[in-house]
């Protein structure tokens, strides 16, 4: 699924940190069938505008911290199984530690995929300690930037101080390597937006970290995206 030789010729760039941009990953055929077919199964949500940095989004677990295989695998298309596989697999682990020059090889790997509805948003922040490197990946198949939900490299804990904007179109995505200084954010989508900002995200771990994402002690009650809430807000919008 993942065009192997253009992950690997990507530039890292390393002001105001190291970070890469990687875009058209996928097949045209591959990248169609991957935004028509983003899970929409066990969701939770997540919102948080009260701590160090703001956040609305739902989630999903794709593959759970450490995992060797896809988790709910029945409930995805073929394509998604197949990236999923490309995730789990050692060429990848082996393409990003090449990419960024760390050892990977005993970093347990998360990946997750989001809905950011209407009104969704992540401040600024840099990653949590535990984290080495993140891969962003996006799947909307459209997308207008001047409705948010953009990633934004940021030079400093200001949302203003914009280095660079990826937007989240199906194909487009940002690797991050974790440090004090690797400040980033989502822009917030419009509360008027007609679709989720969709995208994934694979994390490797420094050994021995606990999913922040799914905690053990978590229990939620999952959902499909959108839940009933959302469904009713696009009834109204929609009149």
């Amino acid at each position: 699924m993942i065009d192997w030789d253009r992950f690997a010729r990507q530039p890292l760039h390393t002001e105001p940190y190291l970070w890469a941009v990687a875009d058209r990953l996928y097949a045209p055929g591959d990248a169609g069938a991957l935004a028509a077919t983003f899970p929409g199964d066990h969701f939770k949500h997540l919102a948080d505008y009260a701590g160090e940095k703001d956040f609305e989004y739902e989630s999903r677990e794709l593959i759970g911290m450490g995992a060797t295989s896809v988790s709910r695998p029945a409930a995805l298309s073929g394509a998604w199984r197949a990236l999923a596989e490309d995730l789990l697999s050692e060429r990848y682990r082996d393409a990003m530690a090449t990419l960024i020059g760390i050892d990977l090889s005993d970093a347990p790997l998360e990946v997750n995929v989001f809905h950011y509805p209407p009104g969704g948003s992540l401040g600024p922040h840099p990653d949590l300690s535990d984290k080495i490197v993140t891969h962003v990946l996006y799947f909307n198949e459209s997308w207008n930037d001047a409705e948010g939900g953009c990633l934004t490299i940021l030079g400093s804990a200001d949302a203003n101080d914009v280095v660079h904007t990826i937007s989240p179109i199906v194909g487009n995505s940002a690797i991050l390597v974790r440090s004090d200084n690797s400040w980033h954010a989502v822009s917030p989508v419009a509360r008027d937006c007609r679709s989720s900002r969709r995208s994934l995200t694979a994390t490797f771990y420094r050994p021995g970290s606990i999913s922040t994402m799914w905690p053990p002690s978590d229990h939620p009650q999952l959902h499909n995206y959108p839940p009933s809430r959302w469904e009713r807000w696009w009834k109204k919008l929609r009149g």
